[in-house]
């Protein structure tokens, strides 16, 4: 239970570490907040503090900040609400919430630097939460374990029922399992494992005999687990490894766009929400140190994903702060809300998805 808390805890701080970018980025700037969201509507429970609601939903995939003129209908002074939104001429359409603030308080109207600051705030969050994770588990290390890589097929291993990915309970380095194995050849000997959160006992009888590359009970060991670090030395290590971290995670996010258009189909690998608890729990079982370490890894993956420049993740908002500036004019407020609403839809529909195969892999 304290795991499952922890996995809880630790993912909607990364929820709210990227929506809390936006929040205080806009805040900077003296933005009007309409509303800070953790998950998404129908709305569960909400507070008002000032002029900001406060509130939870009951979709937990994700959270959202609703800033001052950002989604609101404008019309112009002179009534022609078709014409593009974003000039200095345009005020709040009569209803709107933000109706009677002033406009240099609202997001359509500020400068194209400012957009893109408040808009990139949640992904730089993102990055330095990640970063911060993974330096904590620098400077305290992380408890020494040794993995089953691998196991040859006909060994003692495989005969018995070991598999690759059990966790060796009992043994901080390969070099003392080895010497255990080969001091017992030919006797039955005990070995237990950690195995999906739960411990595996298993009595395997260790060759005499072996021939070349072949082990005496038949498996490849991987030694995981470091010593602890002094803090300057972790911060700096911690970046290098986020800055990998981004790399191989943006690799990865075009293999799967790949797969999805080239192939219909999503590899067995990705998950969605319930897929990632599932594994933080699992994770959090080896140690409380993977657990943070994995943590902070997921932080970088949400920090590329939302870097895309696909509609309704932040690259794509970014991009269309972009084509703004260029263009020298603002886009169409219908064509953006249409774009990042079949944005929207597309990526809701994917976590569906992945939803629905996370738990029927589950149970």
């Amino acid at each position: 239970m304290l795991i499952a808390i922890i996995v809880i805890a630790g993912l909607s701080l990364l929820i709210l570490g990227h929506e809390a970018g936006h929040f205080f980025a806009a805040k900077m700037f003296g933005l009007k907040v309409d509303e800070f969201g953790f998950g998404f509507p129908p709305r569960l429970a909400a507070k008002k503090f000032g002029e900001t609601e406060y509130s939870i939903n009951w979709l937990p995939f994700g959270g959202f900040v609703k800033i001052g003129g950002e989604r609101g209908e404008l019309s112009l002074i002179d009534g022609e609400s078709d014409s593009p939104a974003g000039s200095l001429d345009l005020v709040p359409a009569p209803g709107d919430p933000d109706a009677g603030i002033d406009p240099k308080r609202l997001f359509y109207s500020q400068p194209a630097w400012k957009k893109a600051v408040i808009v990139l705030a949640g992904v730089f969050t993102n990055f330095i939460l990640g970063w911060l994770f993974i330096t904590i588990v620098l400077i305290v290390g992380v408890p020494q374990t040794v993995v089953i890589a691998g196991v040859q097929p006909g060994s003692p291993a495989a005969a018995v029922g070991i598999q690759s990915g059990d966790v060796l309970k009992g043994y901080t380095d390969t070099q003392s399992f080895i010497d255990f194995v080969n001091a017992h050849k030919g006797e039955p000997i005990s070995v237990s494992v950690l195995r999906a959160n739960k411990e595996v006992n298993f009595t395997v009888t260790p060759r005499t005999v072996t021939a070349p590359n072949e082990g005496a009970i038949g498996v490849a060991l991987d030694q995981g687990g470091a010593k602890g670090e002094n803090v300057f030395l972790a911060a700096r290590d911690g970046a290098e490894d986020a800055g990998i971290l981004s790399w191989l995670t943006l690799k990865a996010f075009g293999d799967l766009v790949r797969q999805i258009f080239v192939h219909a189909s999503i590899p067995a690998d990705v998950v969605g929400p319930v897929g990632i608890f599932g594994i933080a729990e699992e994770t959090g079982h080896i140690g409380l140190a993977y657990l943070l370490q994995f943590i902070g890894i997921i932080s970088i993956n949400l920090m590329v994903v939302n870097c895309i420049p696909f509609p309704a993740l932040d690259g794509g908002r970014f991009l269309m702060v972009l084509i703004e500036k260029i263009k020298g004019s603002p886009l169409s407020y219908t064509l953006e809300a249409w774009v990042n609403g079949i944005g929207f839809s597309l990526l809701l529909l994917l976590m569906i998805v992945l939803t629905v195969r996370d738990i029927h892999g589950f149970f």
